[in-house]
């Protein structure tokens, strides 16, 4: 169980915020990895508390860097960023469906208020969706600069990871597909036997132009 740093309480498994203190706490990395803080001249600004985020640079083969407000600390990602710190962060993975929903149950903040937040690079408001199957976590995304993490999410995801959340990700997205592909092929078969499409003859196309727009 994580401790507040100020007063060594027990921290709450769904907030970052000492019950008995009230100081936040940088819960995300604790016994991941080490990591070093810069403060850069020119630092992006961070969408909720509006002040310049630090840059850590994290001991992932050699230099790794990501930002993390000094207030609130919250994460942004540049694209790709976020894959390569979990593929870092977790291992002896186990696919284990019911310590996914124990998780979403003990670290997922039901009383947030939901906000929609700009995207610290080009100030446009991002989008919120669901980072993976079944992994309790919806993320803020700017689709050409990255992502936003709330303190506590990164941690979310790694228990999400190790349970095999990213295992059940991929195969739920493999069995998307493949009905889909399987859908189209039942369609375009049930197009072809169609009585009012013959593509063997002269006016074929004509026919098929008609019929797409309910005219036969």
């Amino acid at each position: 169980m994580l401790k507040c740093k100020t007063c060594s309480a027990p921290l709450p498994s769904n907030s970052n915020r000492c019950s008995y203190c009230g100081t936040r706490n940088p819960i995300d990395l604790h016994g991941v990895h080490q990591f070093t803080i810069n403060k850069p001249d020119e630092a992006r600004m961070c969408p909720h508390c509006f002040v310049p985020m630090d840059i850590l640079n994290v001991d992932i083969d050699g230099k790794f860097y990501i930002e993390r407000c000094p207030e609130c600390f919250g994460f942004f990602f540049d694209p790709g960023e976020i894959e390569t710190l979990l593929d870092h962060s977790v291992s002896n993975i186990t696919i284990d469906p019911k310590t996914i929903d124990k998780a979403n149950r003990e670290l997922t903040d039901f009383n947030s208020e939901i906000q929609y937040i700009r995207c610290p690079v080009c100030n446009e408001f991002m989008q919120r969706i669901n980072y993976g199957y079944r992994s309790g976590v919806v993320i803020d995304r700017c689709m050409k600069h990255g992502i936003w993490l709330d303190s506590g999410e990164l941690r979310h995801l790694m228990e999400w990871k190790k349970s095999g959340g990213k295992i059940l990700d991929e195969k739920f997205k493999k069995e998307q597909k493949e009905d889909a592909e399987k859908r189209q092929r039942e369609k375009d078969l049930e197009f072809d036997y169609s009585p009012h499409y013959r593509p063997s003859s002269g006016g074929g196309l004509i026919q098929l132009i008609l019929r797409l727009f309910g005219w036969m």
